[in-house]
């Protein structure tokens, strides 16, 4: 059997191998071992009667291509592309729609999104309706004739619901809507949302695909070619484009992505255990614990848990309390990373919300999130008792 000789660089096995060998892991023209850094704006065109691949960075440079290839490799899609930010990717997904339509939300979504939402989309016409994502009769009654797309985060942030993702992928299709997903928690490793039904993948990279608190980044892989080229169109018309060091830098992070999730997963499974054990913390938020609601939906969709461990505390002041005395943990905003990262969701990733609106989306203030790093977890629990307890 003959093979052509770009063959061996085409990504294969399985998803861990495809981490390493994604396709243009090595330079063609020099065997280097890494992406080269295209550090460039522009492009000579020797002949100016061919289109070349490449004119001017905004609109494709190969550093960021390969980037662009390798998400697409890792969830399954047509198409990929790199953003400054995750709400850089998510803003030009939602640039799809036009005045006069309508989203539907999972109610619980980032802040970020939200604040999207509610204080820009709104006034480009742009409506939303937010509802319970684990009550598909809420789903439903949402539609509207207008209604263009359903907008999903599964699990939640931060308190870590479940949507049933295939059955909402096809209640769109049933209804020609566009469906967008946020995979920011679980990543490609865990949660391939394209092979479900979605049109849209959306991660803020900056988190677990990064992993190392050193790099800004958002992604986007579309289901089909007719959706990427309306994708290409907005990246290159907005220009929101990520830079060619960051480029590289995710590259490099997202290649350790299996080897870091299972240690932080691991971890985190021991955390939201311990922390069930222990009477003064109110709720435990994580998909892993038995208890979790819908948790086989998520088990069904889902090959893990994740990382994220959401806890409430009981009040305001407590979660304060802990988050002064706590040593591991950066306590910041953000996930996803090396070291572990204590937010605090009220002030935080949702102060974007009004307070009646986190409230009564079960995001309290006693409400903090513990997203586990690569530290010893007993060393972590150790350390968190000793913030609790005073």
């Amino acid at each position: 059997m003959s093979h052509s000789p770009n063959d061996k660089r085409k990504p294969h096995g399985k998803f861990a191998t495809k981490l390493i060998h994604f396709g243009a892991a090595i330079d063609e023209a020099t065997g280097a071992s890494s992406v080269p850094l295209y550090q460039a704006s522009t492009f000579h065109q020797a002949d100016l009667e061919v289109s070349p691949e490449y004119d001017y960075t905004r609109s494709g440079n190969p550093t960021r291509q390969a980037l662009e290839d390798y998400i697409t490799v890792l969830e399954g899609g047509t198409r990929g592309f790199a953003f400054a930010s995750g709400m850089a990717a998510i803003s030009s997904a939602f640039m799809l729609l036009s005045q006069g339509d309508h989203v539907i939300v999972t109610e619980d979504v980032y802040g970020g999104t939200y604040r999207l939402l509610t204080t820009i989309m709104n006034r480009m016409g742009v409506e939303s309706t937010f509802v319970d994502m684990t009550d598909m009769a809420q789903v439903r009654a949402a539609l509207r004739s207008n209604t263009r797309a359903v907008f999903l985060e599964t699990p939640s942030n931060p308190t870590l619901k479940i949507t049933d993702i295939a059955e909402v992928a096809a209640f769109a299709k049933e209804h020609d809507l566009l469906t967008m997903l946020d995979n920011t928690f679980m990543t490609p490793y865990h949660q391939r949302p394209i092979e479900l039904g979605i049109d849209i993948v959306l991660h803020s990279a900056t988190k677990f695909l990064g992993g190392h608190s050193d790099v800004l980044a958002g992604l986007a892989v579309v289901a089909n070619d007719s959706l990427g080229r309306r994708m290409k169109q907005i990246q290159n018309g907005l220009g929101n484009v990520l830079g060619i060091q960051d480029s590289w830098l995710l590259i490099r992070g997202m290649k350790t992505l299996k080897a870091r999730m299972e240690v932080s997963e691991k971890s985190a499974q021991r955390l939201a255990q311990w922390l069930s054990e222990q009477p003064d913390i109110e709720v435990v938020y994580y998909p892993g614990l038995p208890n979790h609601p819908r948790r086989e939906i998520h088990e069904k969709q889902s090959l893990g848990y994740g990382a994220v461990v959401s806890f409430d505390v009981g009040s305001g002041e407590k979660a304060k309390k802990m988050l002064s005395k706590v040593r591991i943990p950066l306590v910041a905003v953000s996930l996803g990373a090396v070291e572990s990262i204590l937010s605090y969701p009220a002030m935080m990733s949702h102060a974007a919300m009004p307070k009646e609106v986190r409230l009564q989306r079960g995001i309290t203030d006693g409400l903090v999130r513990y997203s586990v790093g690569l530290e010893d977890i007993e060393d972590i629990i150790e350390d968190l008792e000793q913030a609790l307890r005073g």
